[in-house]
């Protein structure tokens, strides 16, 4: 007799639906098919302790499951649950009737309970891309996959859940947590920050077109500071953006289960002595790396000389694609990593080169040495270079009200929904950022005098292409945040400004 039930597994970040076939004839050998890695081999044990811990049958016949496509390797401990309903289902212990109906996802434990898997919104809308009618999830996994319209969401706790659901067509849906859903507010804000006009300017511009952002100032001038308030400035994600970085976070599953959609802007700040394969993704099956992570968000690096070297590059592609590639000998995959980089650095290795109240201790070679570490091309990619400055003490005790995160972010959100609209069957373009070299010469038009003035530009600063580019669309953010259908002079002066 054979039986099917589908699972799948996944390939970057989509799935790949896998088809579970158990046949019961003579004999009494256990024979596990299909390229399964050792997690997948130890479900045996695991199935076996559950049936039994379950008042289940495990037969004492030969079984022999193959996992196809057979010539793809199966990875993880969530073929335990498909595994284990394809053998009741066999063996007649259950009905095979809505089998083909459904996905099935779960590791076992030894009591039966099903512990969550990491994937699983990718694992559901690939189920649904395929006509699956529903999918049986762990109740764990519940949060991350029940705002999936268009295919039933099953949640069970245990074995003896999906047995009940396949014989009764009977689940119960876990009740939702809201303390969880309304932890959106933010910690950091803008008006706790006093002074550093002109910083918080260059982030309202960065946060409006999604530029990159270097902050080069002395210790203590409070670069990490504002750093950190760049989310609160950002304008919600939408539902595909939701989705999408959800499913980033749900793959490299390093903290646990997801509680529900994301839908805060990531931000992620790596320490510098991050790996470059840390950083950009890999391993021997490619996981998600750092700037996967900070896909849709912000991507922060503190003390950016203090990276390796090799870490920094990695960052060139990405910057420019919005996406990675990644090879290895038996997969090659692409993850999305279109994030924001916000880098802070001081002007030297003891950081006062700029301060007006310190003198600087290091020779020239040594600062020559220590900006040598980031190289020009990356610099390059960073739409804008803003100096911070040491905040002097009478405006540190003022008690002048500053403008809060709420404020900027109105202006930040009537910016970009400007954009949207601009480019609105333009594809993936969100923000004026991910404008190509032709969409810019269609949006980014200068009258006469805006012309020349950044024609002397770059004649005197001898700045590349790329530098002409972002210039261009930094001053079209700069005409949106002020409502202006065209770019004028004044917004070209402010955006080389930041060059």
């Amino acid at each position: 007799m054979l039986i099917k039930t589908y699972s799948s597994t996944l390939h970057g970040l989509s799935a790949i639906t896998i088809t579970i076939e158990v046949y019961l004839g003579k004999g009494i050998n256990f024979f596990l098919v299909g390229l399964p890695d050792n997690a997948v081999k130890e479900s045996h044990q695991r199935i076996k302790a559950a049936f039994k811990n379950n008042n289940l049958k495990f037969p004492g016949r030969e079984i022999t499951i193959n996992m196809a496509p057979a010539d793809l390797k199966k990875e993880g401990s969530v073929f335990d649950l498909p595994i284990a309903i394809g053998i009741l289902a066999v063996s007649n212990q259950i009905s095979a009737q809505y089998l083909s109906d459904h996905l099935i996802v779960g590791e076992l434990s030894l009591d039966g309970t099903i512990q969550p898997c990491k994937g699983l919104l990718s694992r559901a809308i690939q189920a649904k891309k395929e006509g699956f009618n529903g999918i049986i999830v762990p109740a764990l996994n519940y949060e991350e996959v029940r705002m999936l319209k268009g295919i039933n969401i099953i949640p069970v706790h245990g074995l003896i859940d999906v047995i009940q659901f396949l014989q009764k067509k009977e689940y119960s849906v876990p009740s939702r947590n809201t303390d969880k859903q309304n932890e959106n507010k933010d910690s950091f804000d803008f008006k706790d920050v006093q002074g550093q006009t002109h910083a918080k300017r260059a982030f309202e511009i960065a946060a409006a077109g999604g530029h990159n952002l270097l902050l080069i100032g002395p210790p203590g001038a409070g670069k990490s500071m504002l750093a950190k308030r760049m989310p609160s400035i950002l304008p919600p994600l939408s539902l595909n953006e939701a989705i999408e970085t959800t499913s980033i976070h749900s793959i490299a599953f390093r903290q646990g289960t997801i509680q529900g959609l994301i839908q805060k802007r990531p931000f992620r700040a790596p320490h510098h002595t991050i790996s470059d394969v840390a950083l950009v993704g890999g391993g021997t099956t490619p996981k998600p790396g750092e700037i996967s992570m900070a896909h849709n968000g912000i991507l922060f690096l503190d003390e950016l000389p203090e990276f390796k070297r090799n870490a920094l590059e990695v960052l060139r592609q990405p910057l420019e694609e919005g996406a990675v590639s990644i090879s290895r000998a038996n997969m090659a995959t692409e993850f999305p990593a279109n994030f924001t980089l916000i880098a802070a650095m001081n002007p030297c290795p003891c950081g006062h080169a700029t301060d007006p109240n310190k003198s600087c201790e290091c020779s020239s070679y040594a600062v020559q040495r220590y900006r040598s570490k980031i190289s020009g091309p990356l610099l390059d990619r960073i739409d804008m270079h803003v100096q911070v400055s040491s905040i002097p003490l009478i405006e540190l005790q003022s008690r002048k009200k500053e403008e809060s995160s709420s404020d900027i972010k109105k202006r930040v959100i009537r910016a970009r929904e400007i954009q949207e609209k601009r480019c609105n069957n333009l594809g993936n373009i969100l923000c004026n950022s991910n404008l190509s070299p032709p969409q810019i010469n269609t949006f980014c038009s200068l009258p006469k005098d805006a012309r020349h003035l950044l024609e002397n530009a770059m004649n005197k600063l001898n700045l590349s292409a790329r530098s002409y580019h972002r210039i261009l669309k930094v001053s079209r953010t700069i005409a949106d945040l002020e409502g202006s259908p065209g770019i004028l002079s004044n917004h070209i002066a402010e955006a080389l400004h930041y060059r």
